[in-house]
């Protein structure tokens, strides 16, 4: 989804009033709140298709699969947001008594597109990463069936897996389950003309 600059300083408190009342959703960070713009079908069907596939591989567990509905907070910097899709295990810790606003996520994903690619790859991830709950950050491209992970092996290393092609499979060590990208990426039409050339 895309993100809309909106210039009016915030409290945390004023903007989850708000927020909670709003038709749209906004992420909001540093006093300042930016609308979220609706996604394109592509976006739309990868995002669902990957909660269930991870609600579907999780079945029985004591984990919770959340799709783009529920914010998280990153208590280390402040950023509040709405990632496509979120995992967590065990105690879930919420912000107040609406439980609107989780806290510790095991798991993250974010749908890759062209106006937020380089935001969740860089600065996003880079807030991502002061969860110390997060163990996994998954990056799902809509150009082409691709996955990479993002997962956590201490202190502030965090290890790259990619994997591409509508057979492949990926592992997320955190959870115990492997995904299909077969799954990931059903009935989605890709264009041959936006897939990205890779060596």
């Amino acid at each position: 989804m895309s993100v809309a600059k909106v210039n009016k300083r915030l409290s945390e408190a004023e903007f989850l009033q708000f927020e909670r009342g709003a038709e749209i959703k906004s992420e909001f960070f540093d006093g300042e709140m930016f609308s979220m713009a609706g996604g394109t079908r592509a976006h739309s069907l990868i995002a669902t298709n990957l909660t269930r596939e991870l609600g579907n591989r999780l079945k029985g567990r004591p984990c919770v699969t959340y799709n783009a509905d529920l914010r998280v907070k990153v208590e280390a910097t402040g950023l509040l947001t709405y990632p496509d899709v979120s995992v967590v295990c065990g105690p879930q810790r919420f912000l107040d008594a609406e439980e609107d606003t989780l806290l510790n996520p095991l798991f993250v994903g974010e749908v890759l597109s062209d106006s937020t690619e380089a935001y969740d790859r860089g600065k996003k991830f880079a807030h991502y990463r002061l969860l110390p709950s997060l163990r996994h950050f998954l990056l799902v491209s809509q150009k082409e069936p691709r996955l990479e992970l993002f997962s956590h092996a201490g202190g502030d290393e965090w290890r790259l897996r990619e994997v591409a092609g509508s057979e492949a499979t990926l592992e997320l060590p955190a959870l115990e389950i492997t995904i299909a990208l077969s799954e990931v990426f059903s009935q989605v039409a890709f264009s041959p003309a936006s897939a990205r050339l890779h060596p």
